[in-house]
């Protein structure tokens, strides 16, 4: 359901960008760590200011946001909130005002949809905890120092990453004990480089 609302926003016109910031804006509001935790990531991964998602609850008092942003945000809270009463002709005539006129639909799909996922969510009390939320980071192994073995013609990676030595061995090398010279060099063995 998430890609049909999706590909209907992208078919309606609507940025992207524009897009994502809906989806954590009603989030937001539900309180779904789970939800906001996921579009957060896709959003910046899709090239979205970060300094836009932060203020995005008080976009009122910034200029980082177009017309077209702020009515359909508008009208996605309006959807969100509408325990609190009905959507407000106001509401809706302010995003009419704005967007054309497939973008208002596909926004109120998109609100729809959003805060179904968010109630599911918050609903399976589904834990999101400091391990989740920790940025994730690709890992880089120091370079591994050079060691001759005392086999001739054998010799460990010459200060290359743990995985630049796998790639430089042959498919029939061995993986022997570590040597040490100095400091910890880690197990991977191969012919020495001629």
């Amino acid at each position: 359901m998430s890609s049909e609302v999706g590909e209907a926003a992208a078919a309606a016109g609507l940025d992207p960008l524009l897009v994502e910031l809906l989806r954590i804006r009603s989030p937001q509001i539900n309180g779904c760590a789970f939800c906001l935790r996921m579009h957060t990531r896709d959003a910046l991964r899709k090239g979205e200011n970060p300094d836009r998602i932060a203020v995005l609850p008080g976009r009122a008092e910034t200029g980082r946001f177009s017309e077209t942003d702020r009515a359909a945000l508008r009208l996605t809270e309006a959807i969100t909130r509408v325990p609190d009463g009905h959507v407000s002709d106001e509401d809706d005539g302010a995003a009419a005002a704005v967007l054309i006129a497939d973008q208002v639909p596909a926004t109120a799909w998109l609100a729809t949809v959003m805060n179904a996922f968010n109630r599911a969510a918050v609903n399976s009390r589904y834990p999101v905890g400091a391990a989740d939320l920790r940025p994730r980071r690709p890992v880089r192994s120091p370079p591994v120092p050079v060691a001759v073995l005392s086999r001739p013609g054998w010799a460990v990676g010459a200060g290359r990453t743990p995985q630049a030595v796998r790639a430089w061995l042959s498919p029939h090398a061995t993986r022997r004990p570590a040597v040490r010279t100095g400091r910890l060099v880690r197990n991977f063995v191969g012919p020495a480089a001629t």
